[in-house]
């Protein structure tokens, strides 16, 4: 639960997310400016258009324009597909690396709990972040007791406050005993709170028992410590161990 005098502040914090529109630009502001950018340099003795059916040029294109329209911004394509029989937008990927943004974004596109105006071509990471925003807001629980509203709240503050970290990476201590076994950290609560399961693929074979005598419960930082130890170690078990 928030201590007092917190709930208000998280609040605050929650409703700044609201106020985003107010700085980052709209879908329409993006995919105008892009085709102004096209046709001027058309009209400047630049490339011809592509023809419209050259999506992948024009998409390219797009891209470019709102790069540097929007300098410093990440903006990402959006690819339409036909998902039990409904065209659903899906974010695709730019040089950035891992996003957990992005899978959590398009987990909720293909549930239809979030929507894009039709055919949005491109789209920011501040309007990821305030569309998501936005849907952790709506989506508070209505029916439940006041210590679980702010229980909720106080978690929705904290996911808040780590959201910008999911454009680049997503901090997780996993163990090795099961798929869904993990240490708990602040970026774990985003997907509590939006009830979408986190899986890994890091297991130990139980066939090596060596392996498996060695790693034990250990999470993966506790491991990293424990190789080192073990390598440092005058003991030649410990050694082999590590």
């Amino acid at each position: 639960p928030s201590p007092p005098g917190e709930e208000s502040r998280s609040l605050d914090s929650l409703e700044s997310f609201s106020n985003l529109h107010s700085c980052c630009p709209s879908s329409s502001e993006l995919n105008s400016d892009a085709d102004e950018a096209v046709v001027a340099g058309a009209s400047s003795g630049g490339p011809a258009p592509e023809p419209e059916g050259d999506r992948p040029a024009a998409g390219s294109q797009l891209l470019s324009a709102s790069k540097e329209r929007f300098p410093g911004q990440s903006v990402y394509h959006i690819k339409w597909v036909r998902w039990k029989e409904e065209n659903t937008p899906v974010i695709t990927q730019n040089e950035n690396g891992p996003c957990p943004l992005l899978a959590i974004m398009n987990v909720l596109l293909l549930a239809w709990k979030i929507k894009l105006p039709p055919m949005m071509e491109i789209i920011t990471a501040e309007q990821l972040m305030e569309y998501l925003g936005d849907y952790i807001l709506d989506a508070k629980p209505k029916e439940i007791s006041e210590i679980q509203r702010l229980n909720y709240e106080q978690n929705m503050s904290d996911a808040m406050a780590i959201l910008h970290k999911l454009q680049t990476g997503l901090d997780v201590n996993v163990k090795f005993t099961g798929v869904r076994v993990f240490e708990y950290t602040p970026e774990c609560i985003v997907f509590d709170l939006l009830d979408i399961p986190l899986y890994h693929g890091w297991l130990v074979d139980p066939q090596v028992a060596d392996i498996v005598k060695a790693v034990g419960n250990c999470s993966y930082n506790q491991l990293v410590e424990k190789i080192i130890s073990c390598k440092q170690s005058e003991n030649s078990e410990l050694v082999s161990e590590g």
